[in-house]
């Protein structure tokens, strides 16, 4: 997927929000749920290159789809 995403603030929690193409990529709406095993999570560096994102995916033993293509402008775009 490759998408970046900051933690805000929500109330007394944390929240991340889902971009629309990941929201319809996965098939959410309002209501659903995720499990965590099927969700991966990494904690990235704000000025982190594509090697580093990918040796971080690699340590953590997650497969990449066979698709997969990291695009840096798209992940940063608002």
């Amino acid at each position: 997927m490759g998408v970046m995403m900051k933690v805000s603030k929500w109330g007394n929690s944390l929240a991340v929000r889902l971009p629309a193409d990941l929201v319809r990529e996965l098939g959410l709406k309002e209501g659903d749920y995720v499990e965590r095993d099927r969700l991966a999570i990494y904690k990235v560096r704000a000025r982190m290159t594509r090697e580093e994102a990918l040796q971080i995916m690699r340590e953590a033993n997650t497969p990449l789809p066979k698709d997969y293509k990291f695009d840096r402008e798209q992940a940063n775009a608002r």
